[in-house]
């Protein structure tokens, strides 16, 4: 019989999936924290691992690292379980070796098809060659073997069609990643910040760019070249997952973005984006925050025009949900930028 094991401060998430799972015939253990879910791990050592993030006690990031450390534990399948609005910190989680994740709400297929896959995986790379080590060793190890060079606010790192080099990782800045329509009007894809890596989508495809990449503040960027990120990438089955997961979340943050485009107001994508830029530059867990991004820049990731944008940043501004100076946006309330109505 397969063990599973479910940490999760949300009762009714926490015994609703061991519920469905029981019922399934796997044996699961659940801990309403993280702190009795390592316990539970080490001691019942399950085959999958399914863990909420934010959680009293210990969070999910703090699970997974201690997880990661013991080597009885380290080798077990992974699942983040996330809330939509943390989208943005799956790519910290897969980067520390999570192997996938699940959006909240979730359904029984969704969970049934999410288990089921990484089971299968493991079992397929049961002789995966790996150098041994946690997946946060080959992570530093992989970073370097790359170069570290300075780059200025609003610097061009790659354009579209040239041919893929280097994995970047980044120290320190932040960056987006955008493509120019025919009418020459920019659109934002993706933004990243310390810690992230990019450029690994035409890497792993073999092809060419399929966007730019730029500089939205002074940046130290680490440059991996090609063939040291290949042979990490094929030889190594915790690099080769935590990538396939940042894939995976990089396909669905660009369906939403369609979907935003085609269904949402400007209005509520003005109110998303500033949404989106707090998750990614702004503090963990805080309702409130200061964004330096230019008017331009705002207008490329809501996918309308700057003079568009400046109207709905004064509106929000006399609904008191933001406040300016200058260049700098103050958020309010990140909870009530979020919850604005189309």
């Amino acid at each position: 019989m397969k063990k599973a094991l479910i940490i999760e401060d949300n009762d009714d998430i926490r015994e609703g999936t061991a519920e469905i799972l029981d019922l399934a015939g796997y044996e699961t253990f659940t801990a309403k924290n993280g702190r009795i879910g390592v316990d539970l791990a080490i001691k019942h050592l399950p085959d999958i691992i399914l863990c909420d993030i934010m959680m009293p006690e210990l969070d999910g990031y703090g699970v997974l690292y201690l997880l990661q450390k013991n080597p009885q534990t380290a080798n077990i399948p992974f699942i983040f379980m996330t809330a939509k609005a943390e989208r943005a910190d799956m790519r910290k989680g897969m980067e520390m070796g999570a192997d996938d994740y699940l959006t909240k709400p979730f359904d029984d297929v969704e969970l049934f098809n999410a288990i089921e896959s990484r089971l299968k995986k493991r079992n397929k790379t049961a002789g995966f060659k790996s150098a041994g080590g946690d997946k946060a060793t080959l992570f530093e190890a992989l970073k370097a073997k790359g170069k570290t060079r300075s780059f200025a606010n609003k610097q061009i790192i790659y354009v579209e069609n040239d041919e893929p080099s280097y994995l970047y990782f980044i120290k320190k800045g932040q960056v987006k990643s955008y493509k120019i329509a025919k009418d020459g009007r920019e659109l934002s894809s993706t933004l990243y910040h310390n810690g992230d890596f990019f450029g690994y989508e035409s890497l792993c495809k073999a092809s060419n760019y399929t966007d730019n990449a730029a500089t939205l503040s002074d940046c130290e960027i680490t440059l991996i070249a090609k063939a040291d990120f290949m042979d990490y990438l094929l030889n190594h089955q915790e690099i080769a997952g935590a990538f396939i997961g940042l894939l995976s979340g990089s396909v669905q943050e660009k369906e939403e973005q369609m979907l935003r485009l085609a269904y949402f107001s400007v209005r509520k994508r003005v109110a998303d984006a500033l949404v989106q830029v707090a998750g990614k530059f702004g503090e963990a867990n805080a309702d409130s925050c200061i964004l330096k991004i230019s008017r331009d820049d705002l207008a490329a990731l809501v996918g309308t025009a700057s003079e568009t944008v400046s109207r709905m940043l004064a509106d929000f501004k006399e609904e008191k949900l933001i406040e300016k100076n200058g260049n700098a946006i103050h958020i309010l309330s990140i909870e009530k930028l979020r919850n604005v109505k189309q």
